[in-house]
């Protein structure tokens, strides 16, 4: 039986949404009375075919196998985005064993957080997700193709992938991750670290040390933050082969799973043997398995703009309270760091995305019968790959944890809520997430310290000014004043007070990294300091309230005392340098967190 909740939350998403999704359902049919390839005009035919070997040519020409297109992130300033060198080249060769044809129709840009934490270019980041969904567009706009591989994994780049794919949403698609990094350095010790060389108690040398034993070789980092929740999510929406999330690259496993995508990409092509257009297979009931995963995982903070966004390219209008309502009967199965000390190679070994998908499964917490690249069961993402005997197979998880500390079942989880609370009050809406947070920290009440920039924190830190209990407002920091940044630089230094027995908490509408936890945080508010919201009246002293139980986010001031206060501005020189000139009409274009910060958000 499913649950009553997501039921309810199911069936408000699709009635909010109808008309919206009916104009997307709309342009989908029309795309697909487009001609094919074949019946293109002999000179752009001829551009299409131009780099073919000959035999690819006569099977293009004669028409009747699929064609595929492969996108890919690929570039080897980031890690986790190396081993995809080596994919298309791979896919093409599996593709060919089906009869099916194949190029690489677009380079899609990645930028990597990690590189850009507390610089400039991290002004870049979230805009990066939607120029990563037009270059998509730009490599499909060719209208030649009959289905499309997704080659992407972090931050930004498979939301941005996936809102550039349901733009084409007449076509299957199928993603195709690269796999984690192994284990270095334990993700505690390495944040101890940090916090010792925020207090001044170990020098540069030694962070440095830390840093290059946690990020050491080609994969994705080992914590559960964007870049690992994206793939998480890729399981529960149907999208990925089954259980390829977490398979390391440059392994036999690894391999067959991107042999099998290949496969699979063609069935569900117009010219298979089971047409299946992402744009219908992703619909209001996979959204919501999206939401359930990415509770009960404890997932990134930063889903709560990109799961909107991606929404809204399909046609929906997801909205926070959805994320309140199911959080409150999904649980939290797993520990994974920063709500725990595992890192994803040993999320992976307890049981992985497979075992939050059966739990919630059998729970009636997802919703089982919907469409996903492989058949129509969910079910089929509650099992783990292996190899039997080399061929590709799956099988069944244990029936039990074997690791109680990072995965657990429903009736024994973690925490009864899944983690996401929504804050309301006369300083706008945001999203606070408890799952890293130590609940005797849900509800700080405390003066502000306002700042219009992390490096002003920080050196206010440095002086030993944050004194006492506090709440530390950090504005000018949403999409439309500087791009929405992520502010992770914060967080050892704020874990530092706290531990020291001060009762602190954040609140900006900036951003703050997956990895991010321990201290509590009122992100995303919106309306943003920028756009007229409250936080750009709040002065030093001011006295604020955030409490996750209550779900309030307010300051101790009267209607009319807070409408009497003058706006404070910007600073200057936030979009200096560093390509952000270039990126001024997505600052005067983008929406409001709470729809996904995205510039091409239409209003309701």
């Amino acid at each position: 039986m499913l649950n009553p909740v997501v039921e309810q939350v199911t069936a408000a998403l699709e009635q909010r949404s109808a008309a919206r999704r009916a104009r997307y359902l709309a342009r989908l049919d029309e795309a697909l009375q487009r001609p094919p390839l074949q019946a293109l005009g002999c000179s752009n035919l001829a551009h299409a075919l131009a780099a073919q070997d000959a035999d690819a040519r006569l099977i293009i020409k004669q028409g009747g196998s699929a064609h595929i297109a492969i996108v890919s992130s690929y570039n080897d300033l980031l890690s986790a985005h190396a081993p995809l060198r080596e994919y298309p080249e791979r896919l093409k060769q599996a593709l060919a064993r089906q009869g099916a044809t194949a190029q690489f129709a677009a380079g899609v840009p990645a930028m990597c957080d990690g590189i850009t934490q507390g610089e400039a270019g991290m002004q870049l980041s979230l805009f990066s997700r939607d120029l990563i969904a037009q270059a998509t567009a730009i490599g499909l706009c060719h209208g030649i193709f009959d289905g499309a591989l997704y080659l992407g994994v972090c931050d930004k780049i498979v939301p941005g992938l996936l809102i550039g794919a349901l733009q084409f949403g007449h076509l299957p698609a199928v993603f195709v991750p690269a796999g984690p990094m192994h284990s270095g350095l334990a993700n505690k010790e390495k944040a101890s670290v940090r916090q010792r060389y925020a207090r001044g108690e170990v020098g540069r040398d030694e962070l440095l040390r830390a840093e290059l034993a946690s990020y050491h070789e080609a994969g994705t980092c080992t914590f559960y933050g964007t870049a690992n929740t994206n793939q998480l999510l890729m399981e529960a929406m149907g999208l990925h082969v089954p259980g390829s999330a977490f398979v390391h690259p440059y392994t036999p496993l690894r391999d067959a799973l991107n042999d099998e995508a290949a496969r699979l990409v063609v069935r569900n092509s117009a010219k298979g043997e089971r047409f299946l257009p992402v744009g219908r297979q992703i619909d209001a009931r996979v959204l919501v398995n999206a939401l359930a995963a990415l509770l009960a995982s404890g997932g990134s903070t930063n889903h709560g703009l990109h799961l909107p966004a991606i929404a809204r390219a399909a046609g929906y209008e997801l909205v926070w309270e959805d994320f309140a309502a199911l959080s409150q009967v999904v649980p939290l199965l797993a520990r994974v760091y920063p709500n725990g000390a595992a890192d994803v190679n040993q999320f992976q070994a307890a049981g992985g995305p497979a075992w939050i998908i059966r739990e919630l499964l059998d729970a009636g917490l997802m919703h089982g019968d919907v469409a996903t690249v492989v058949g129509h069961d969910l079910a089929d993402y509650a099992r783990e790959p292996w190899l039997d005997e080399g061929r590709l197979a799956w099988r069944a998880l244990p029936a039990q944890s074997a690791a109680p500390d990072i995965v657990r079942p429903v009736a024994e989880p973690f925490s009864r809520s899944g983690g996401f609370t929504l804050l309301e009050g006369n300083l706008g809406r945001a999203m606070l997430k408890t799952s890293a947070v130590d609940p005797a920290q849900w509800h700080v009440r405390a003066p502000a310290r306002v700042f219009a920039c992390e490096s002003a924190v920080q050196a206010a830190y440095q002086a030993g000014e944050l004194t006492g209990d506090l709440v530390l407002v950090v504005r000018f920091q949403g999409p439309r004043a500087n791009g929405m940044p992520e502010l992770h630089k914060l967080m050892p230094l704020l874990a530092n007070l706290q531990a020291a027995g001060q009762r602190v908490a954040l609140v900006t509408d900036g951003r703050l990294s997956g990895a991010s936890g321990q201290v509590p945080a009122a992100l995303h508010v919106t309306p943003e300091a920028a756009a007229g919201g409250a936080l750009a009246r709040l002065q030093d002293g001011d006295m604020l309230e955030v409490d996750a139980l209550a779900g309030v986010l307010r300051v101790e001031l009267s209607p009319s005392e807070l409408a009497a206060r003058p706006f404070s501005v910007a600073p200057s020189g936030l979009a200096a340098g560093f390509g952000l000139e270039l990126f001024a009409s997505q600052r005067r274009l983008v929406g409001p967190a709470d729809r996904g910060a995205s510039i091409f958000d239409e209003g309701d």
